[in-house]
């Protein structure tokens, strides 16, 4: 990268954007490079790449997934340019990080429709107008056999067996398939297709990541910067977050949904979640913390504060005036909610419990359904339902409770 000769005023644009893309971020690979990019860009004006690789197989946009969309606008408001790539083409394969065995590929008809439903989620944190959306199928169906002959020589099979995921299966006696070690290199591929600039991604993502640096230099481009950022763990404190989990708070989800949700998380990672899910000024978020440990703010206080935020950042700030009232009448007040859903029974006027919970679409199986009722977690009338062979007579005005959020009251 050719050296370049800054001004006062463009010296401190890139301390400012330095200390911006420097938030919440476990790694920049290499930093040196990056403030290089970023000063040419300062000095030139031409923007800089930024890719996110997608892989449309879960289309449900969780927080989990907003940590790096939250890291794109920052890029975005700098005006660099926004790489929405669409794995439409590895999604046939399917990532094998953290997978211990290979992973079931998509169709099409999923990989387009999972891709649709990504891109209008991502529109909440970015603007979508702005951004540029690429399908790797474009370059990736294109290559001949020879050129993924010529692209396969760029790695060996040693560095292979060092990603983490594949050095377990493989010493576990489990199967890794030949076309699972495509995937990094597809990854990588896309970087050498668009050409980009900088790429980021969860700390998981950390190898693939790093193979578009070696094949942009393998095919005599400028290589990308690597920014990694950390993965947020669920509502259960430990795992990942992930819908498969159960753990995960959804974007997409109702308002109420959101904030109940909001207060199931674990004190000890509020902060975390402040950081990493919120566009919330770091100082304002170091007094909250300060106010935790001093126990001057009630951790129910911050994480109602926090369950607000999210409700209004994916919904708007009167859902989020609105779902804080609906926690505090409901849950705070032990009182029924003002807008039960209502329902016109047409069916059996005595039916039972678990039936009645699943045809009411408050539980997805009748296995679901019995375990909420032995947990305590079914109630009709405000009373607890403890028998699972219950028979309930259907009458108008019944009002059944799964959970802490869920409500549906009978009408005739």
């Amino acid at each position: 990268m050719d050296k370049v000769v800054l001004t006062s005023a463009q010296k401190e644009e890139v301390e400012r954007q330095l200390k911006v893309f420097g938030r919440g971020v476990v790694e920049i690979i290499p930093e040196d490079e990056f403030r290089k990019k970023i000063e040419k860009s300062v000095i030139t004006g031409k923007p800089l790449k930024v890719k996110l690789g997608m892989d449309p197989s879960a289309p449900d946009v969780h927080l989990g997934h907003t940590v790096v969309l939250h890291k794109l606008r920052q890029f975005q408001e700098f005006g660099h340019e926004i790489q929405m790539l669409i794995g439409d083409f590895t999604g046939r394969i399917g990532d094998p990080t953290g997978k211990s065995e290979t992973r079931k590929p998509l169709t099409d008809e999923q990989v387009m429709e999972n891709a649709k439903t990504y891109v209008e989620q991502y529109g909440k944190i970015l603007d979508m107008k702005k951004a540029k959306l690429y399908y790797n199928s474009e370059w990736l169906k294109a290559l001949s056999f020879e050129q993924v002959i010529q692209l396969a020589g760029q790695m060996t099979v040693a560095r292979m067996l060092e990603r983490d995921d594949f050095e377990k299966r493989y010493k576990g006696g489990q199967s890794i398939s030949i076309h699972e070690f495509f995937y990094p290199l597809m990854q990588g591929y896309d970087s050498v297709a668009l050409e980009s600039d900088v790429e980021v991604g969860g700390t998981d993502q950390k190898f693939n990541l790093l193979m578009g640096r070696q094949l942009q230099e393998a095919y005599g481009q400028e290589k990308q910067i690597v920014l990694t950022l950390p993965l947020i763990e669920g509502l259960d404190g430990e795992r990942k977050m992930s819908k498969s989990l159960h753990n995960y708070i959804g974007i997409d989800e109702k308002p109420n949904e959101i904030f109940g949700k909001s207060m199931s998380i674990p004190d000890e990672l509020m902060i975390k979640y402040y950081k990493l899910a919120t566009d919330i000024p770091l100082e304002e978020i170091a007094e909250l913390e300060e106010g935790l440990n001093s126990g001057s703010l009630h951790p129910r206080d911050a994480k109602m504060k926090l369950g607000a935020k999210f409700v209004e950042m994916y919904h708007g700030k009167k859902e989020a005036e609105e779902a804080v009232q609906y926690f505090q009448t409901v849950f705070q007040k032990g009182s029924l909610p003002d807008d039960i859903p209502e329902v016109k029974w047409d069916g059996e006027k005595q039916i039972w419990i678990v039936d009645l919970l699943v045809e009411l679409k408050l539980q997805g199986s009748k296995g679901e359904a019995r375990r909420m009722i032995q947990n305590g977690g079914v109630k009709i009338n405000t009373e607890k339902v403890t028998d699972v062979q219950m028979q309930v007579d259907i009458e108008a005005g019944l009002i059944i409770q799964v959970g802490k959020r869920k409500f549906v009251k009978i009408i005739d």
